[in-house]
């Protein structure tokens, strides 16, 4: 694994961080999505971002890291990347509930895995 690639995971990590504490800062997921003008936005750009580190991961066949998920799990990522990017006001919010509450611990979990 070269130093680029895992500094791609520890980005990834730090936005999932990001995200974490937006939520907590927020007192639930619900109210963070709720708050158009500053959580809602943020949350959604750092999905983005984490979709765009996977991408970036791919485009370097950084194979070694990109096993560690489930290829489902990344092409889901990528599409709600995706979607927010061209359908920014027509974001569904219960799948990015359901992206913070279930997938994102299962992402910062294998990228934890990773950098050990």
């Amino acid at each position: 694994m070269s130093k680029e690639s895992i500094s791609k995971i520890y980005m990834v990590l730090e936005k999932i961080d990001y995200i974490e504490n937006i939520v907590d800062n927020a007192g639930s997921i619900t109210n963070a999505l709720d708050d158009e003008i500053t959580m809602r936005p943020a949350i959604l750009m750092h999905l983005t971002a984490i979709a765009e580190q996977f991408n970036k991961l791919k485009q370097e066949n950084a194979t070694q890291i990109l096993d560690s998920f489930n290829s489902d799990e990344l092409k889901g990522l990528y599409d709600v990347r995706t979607y927010i990017a061209h359908d920014y006001e027509g974001v569904n919010l219960a799948i990015i509930e359901w992206i913070i509450r279930n997938g994102l611990p299962i992402f910062k979990e294998k990228c934890l895995v990773i950098i050990q």
